[in-house]
């Protein structure tokens, strides 16, 4: 592991998601090509998708799905974003999916000051998107919230401190968070580069080795299943 690696493990008592959800109640989900069972599912809009969720989610007796870090999906190929005549298909996911419903408190994982926030508009990006700095010892780094609702970026102000466990927004729905089923996009950045309120979570095959060494694995520091 690397130093911020290391960090990352040792930490413990993390959650983006009220403390009233336990761990138990968190169910891995595939959306990998490598499902086959997507394939028969309607998923094309973000009403069937969010029919799917709620359907997973009861049937496994769970209020969190989750799961997504280097996972390559087809689920981006409805969004021009993802794929353009000039560059590579970006399908490979790098940051950590929560399933829930709209409207679901997220918290600040560590203490952290808002690094910078933006609405990331259009078909298939973030919606409303915050990003935070940390230091841990001698290592800075970021974490990133994407499809909030757009009230979480209400009263935002750069610099503005949030301590662990405090709540930064709520889900959006799929009229602001890029016509998805409710969900948070969580993503650890170790550079961030001259990225404001955006970061990418979704790279082309041939980026993803710069990707994987930059955006740690986001169960590192959340531990929802045994790193």
């Amino acid at each position: 592991m690397t130093p911020l690696e290391e960090i990352l493990h040792n930490i413990q008592d993390v959650k983006v998601i009220a403390d009233s959800i336990t761990l138990n109640q968190y169910i891995t989900l595939d959306l990998s090509v490598y499902n086959t069972k997507l394939a028969q599912e309607s998923l094309g809009n973000a009403t069937d998708f969010e029919k799917y969720i709620e359907r997973y989610l009861t049937e496994n007796n769970s209020k969190v799905a989750y799961g997504g870090y280097n996972e390559e999906r087809n689920l981006y190929k409805r969004s021009t974003i993802f794929k353009d005549d000039a560059t590579e298909e970006r399908n490979m996911h790098i940051g950590l999916d929560l399933w829930i419903k709209a409207g679901t408190p997220i918290l600040v994982p560590l203490d952290g000051k808002i690094h910078s926030f933006n609405y990331n508009t259009g078909f298939g990006d973030y919606g409303p998107t915050i990003i935070l700095e940390h230091q841990i010892e001698n290592q800075i780094f970021y974490t990133l919230y994407g499809h909030l609702s757009l009230e979480s970026l209400a009263g935002l102000n750069i610099d503005t401190v949030f301590k662990k466990g405090q709540c930064i927004g709520t889900l959006g729905d799929e009229s602001v968070n890029g016509d998805y089923s409710p969900h948070l996009h969580f993503q650890i950045i170790k550079n961030i580069a001259n990225y404001h309120g955006d970061y990418p979570g979704v790279c082309s095959k041939k980026d993803l080795p710069f990707y994987l060494e930059n955006c740690p694995n986001p169960n590192l520091l959340l531990k929802i299943k045994p790193f």
